[in-house]
């Protein structure tokens, strides 16, 4: 398993930006904090978002003042490997 994926948070970033399309860093938060029923610490969540984009699997582009992220095609392999050892466990 990759690394990356030893961090749920992570994981569930990547989860949230496949299924949203292009969110902002903040939409992605709020997803995920609805989701959780938390609240994500603001230096973890970017600390994660960071990590993603430096090891190629998320892409970042600036949209007016806000940051917008998309999959890359290494970040959605990493997402369909580890969806496939979670299907054949359950």
């Amino acid at each position: 398993m990759a690394k990356w994926l030893r961090s749920g948070l992570r994981r569930d970033i990547c989860v949230v930006v496949a299924s949203e399309g292009d969110p902002t860093a903040q939409e992605c938060k709020a997803a995920l904090e609805s989701q959780y029923d938390g609240r994500i610490e603001p230096s973890q969540f970017y600390g994660a978002l960071d990590t993603l984009t430096e090891k190629g699997h998320l892409t970042k582009r600036v949209d007016g003042i806000h940051d917008r992220y998309a999959l890359t095609e290494a970040g959605e392999q990493a997402l369909r490997d580890h969806y496939e050892w979670v299907r054949e466990a359950l």
